[in-house]
């Protein structure tokens, strides 16, 4: 332990076994009713989809996931909240996160959320790739589903580095992470990489961590009782940005593990939630 919590076992990663790096980045093992967690989240996003049936899987390509679900705002105007989901860029989909809408639909804003191909049938620069794309499709007709206000990308984990990736997108005015992974290199020092594969100009090009901070507006948020190399990610993220004038926050989320941060996006009255409200009046 240390004055800020556990330490990041990537200080020791060469002196890890190969268990002990896998279990740097299990969220799931972490978190003793994750699996309960989950289910919840997503038969209440089942639920949700079932009564916003309005604009859903709206297709921005071919593939089989490349498809949008959008729950436009009262006001078609109102600033539009893009969620990109988690799960290591191998697992999940928009569907299983659909209840996140529900504090910002609630608050006045429009939401949308991309899937996208996972991986292996995906490389990650496949899966960044297809994120530009979607935003490229959402640019020109969101306005068409009730949703043509300025946009805030958000993302939870691999999302939350999804997020980042797409910050300097042009129809992006500003973004936040949600307990994010920022760095990638330890990542292929653990079974997390073999549906990945990650190359060494992957790692170099798709960390935000090695690259040059957008100027966008991006504010960070963790749960402070994560994992601790997504809480050092997260705070390392915003010291990057900090050192270079970069505009956002640092918002750790007290007492939250990787699965309960959420609900302080889903809530009407949640703190990520208000921290994205601050950035939609930013950029009104």
């Amino acid at each position: 332990m240390n004055a800020t919590g556990p330490a990041d076992p990537r200080d020791r990663w060469g002196r890890l076994t190969r268990a002990e790096r896998n279990a740097a980045y299990d969220n799931n093992a972490a978190t003793a009713d994750s699996a309960a967690l989950v289910a919840a989240r997503n038969a209440a996003s089942a639920a949700f989809r079932a009564e916003h049936a309005g604009h859903l899987d709206l297709a921005y390509g071919s593939r089989e996931r490349q498809k949008w679900d959008i729950y436009p705002a009262a006001d078609p105007g109102a600033p539009v909240l893009i969620f990109i989901h988690g799960g290591y860029w191998q697992r999940n989909a928009r569907e299983f996160f659909a209840i996140m809408a529900e504090g910002a639909l609630e608050r006045g804003l429009g939401v949308a959320m991309p899937g996208y191909t996972l991986a292996p049938e995906a490389t990650l620069t496949e899966i960044v790739d297809e994120i530009r794309h979607a935003l490229d499709w959402l640019e020109g007709e969101s306005a068409a589903h009730g949703a043509g206000g300025p946009a805030i990308v958000t993302g939870w984990s691999a999302g939350a580095h999804l997020a980042a990736m797409a910050l300097d997108h042009p129809h992006v005015r500003a973004g936040l992470g949600i307990s994010g992974v920022y760095e990638l290199g330890p990542i292929r020092d653990t079974d997390l990489n073999a549906p990945l594969n990650l190359s060494d100009d992957e790692i170099a090009r798709l960390s935000p961590l090695r690259l040059p901070p957008s100027p966008k507006p991006f504010s960070i948020a963790y749960g402070s009782a994560e994992l601790p190399a997504l809480v050092e990610d997260s705070r390392q993220f915003h010291r990057l940005r900090a050192a270079a004038h970069a505009a956002g926050w640092l918002l750790p989320v007290a007492g939250a593990n990787h699965f309960t941060v959420l609900d302080a996006l889903r809530e009407p009255n949640g703190e990520i939630l208000a921290a994205i409200l601050a950035l939609a009046e930013r950029v009104r």
